[in-house]
């Protein structure tokens, strides 16, 4: 194959992984351009330091029962830095207290009563026991919200207490913004073959993944020892700060304006962004995909990263996450230093994440809301004082060192109903020479990414044979 010169566009994880493996495939003598329109690689993969201590402010762990994420960091030889969390569990606040998190269970919908029995109202634990008995009105190829599947079989308030507490900390958004097909497969193909109800089909499949050890894995020194080591093993030195404002078919390739009235021509392309920033690239030169990319709902988050004195002491759990409806502010807390052993030494500051926002309920930027950080880090700290007094522990807030406050606009796609048939339709309508990589196509998470890219990568070459 002779030399190909391939632009990626974004420096997310997803566009990262992509030159990597483009690297590894086409070798050096391959021209990859990487283009990032912000001033940093990464993407939602960020780490900073807040009060001495090195902490992840986008995404804090990833799925190590997903091979993608794994195998990539092993390729790289960074193996070692995998850490577990420790066997501390989160807890769920609701009516100003805190409870267990319900076990078995799968993303939150419990698979016995005795499960939620002290979280949620005691209608809805009678229908749940009556759940197996009554008729399921379901049909290969249904794809109803999360929300509207365990309110009808569970009831509103196992949705509410249970289901959006988990679902709301990977995706930004509650269980009846979010379809089942999208973020629960397993469970969809359960009910596509025939399982007789709703509690059948989650206790096959949480009895499945019994054993199966941890669910997730970080890494030490974060997130950021992963987007150098791919950035040095891809052999790319990415555009920062640069804005790509058209891209058009160009004599079997692609021309990309990198500048005003400047355009390079290439062999392929990665868009590696956002769903709806790669339509709005795409509106011109490929309008079928464009139109379905710009209409993907988008969902904002801001987290606060707060550094406590050392010796603070916080509740005996991973984190809490918070009840839809409930009187807290925040949606979640991560108690990192509760949750990972490399972030709890004794002489070091005491980590906490704090997360706000959902779709439908993005928190202001300071365009509109004069001073709108300090307001949020004050209702952080507030809500953790709470938490800490329901636990029995001192109030934390005076023991703060600093903070850090993250805002992700728009960061997040919405996998609503329908989702990921509305992509495999973007995928069939994609010109030659061109592929798409991100969090859009084959769900959120990190391993999510990393095995989208490989995938566009695969398809992006077998266009240049």
């Amino acid at each position: 194959m002779p030399a190909r010169r391939i632009a990626v566009v974004g420096g997310g994880i997803s566009g990262l992984t992509a030159a990597y493996r483009l690297r590894r495939a086409l070798g050096d003598d391959a021209d990859i351009d990487v283009y990032e329109a912000g001033p940093r690689l990464g993407g939602v993969l960020h780490t900073v330091d807040v009060g001495g201590r090195t902490v992840d402010v986008g995404a804090e762990a990833f799925i190590v029962r997903r091979p993608e994420a794994l195998d990539l960091i092993r390729e790289l030889g960074l193996a070692d830095r995998v850490v577990s969390p420790t066997p501390r569990r989160p807890a769920v606040w609701s009516n100003g207290r805190l409870h267990p998190l319900p076990t078995p269970a799968l993303m939150g919908i419990p698979v016995t009563q005795e499960a939620v029995s002290d979280l949620v109202e005691p209608a809805d634990l009678q229908r749940m026991a009556q759940e197996p008995t009554r008729p399921l009105s379901w049909r290969a190829g249904d794809d109803p919200s999360v929300g509207e599947l365990v309110a009808d079989r569970f009831g509103p308030s196992v949705v509410a207490r249970s289901v959006d507490p988990m679902l709301g900390g990977v995706y930004s958004s509650l269980a009846a913004d979010i379809g089942v097909r999208e973020a629960l497969p397993a469970l969809s193909a359960a009910l596509d073959q025939g399982a007789a109800s709703l509690t059948a089909a989650v206790a096959d499949l949480t009895a499945k993944a019994t054993g199966a050890g941890p669910v997730f894995g970080t890494l030490v020194g974060g997130y950021a020892v992963l987007v150098d080591a791919l950035t040095e093993a891809a052999g790319v030195q990415p555009r920062l700060c640069r804005h790509i404002r058209e891209l058009a078919p160009d004599n079997g390739g692609w021309s990309l304006e990198v500048e005003r009235d400047r355009h390079v021509a290439y062999d392929g392309v990665v868009l590696a962004l956002p769903a709806w920033q790669a339509g709005h690239l795409l509106h011109r030169a490929a309008p079928a995909m464009a139109a379905p990319l710009r209409a993907v709902p988008r969902a904002s988050s801001l987290m606060v990263s707060i550094a406590l004195e050392p010796g603070t002491e916080l509740p005996d759990h991973s984190g809490v996450l918070v009840a839809t409806g409930d009187t807290l502010r925040a949606k979640a807390f991560t108690f990192s230093s509760r949750k990972w052993a490399h972030l709890a030494d004794d002489d070091g500051p005491v980590s906490v994440r704090a997360s706000f926002g959902r779709y439908r309920a993005p928190i202001p930027d300071d365009c509109i809301e004069e001073g709108v950080d300090d307001r949020i880090r004050a209702e952080a700290l507030e809500d953790l004082d709470a938490v800490c007094a329901a636990a029995g522990v001192g109030a934390p807030s005076g023991r703060v060192r600093a903070t850090y406050v993250q805002r992700w606009t728009n960061g997040l796609p919405v996998y609503a109903p329908g989702h990921l048939a509305s992509m495999a339709a973007v995928e069939a309508a994609r010109p030659a020479g061109l592929v798409l990589a991100g969090s859009a196509y084959a769900g959120v998470g990190v391993p999510a990414c990393i095995g989208q890219a490989g995938r566009a990568v695969s398809a992006l070459l077998g266009d240049l044979v």
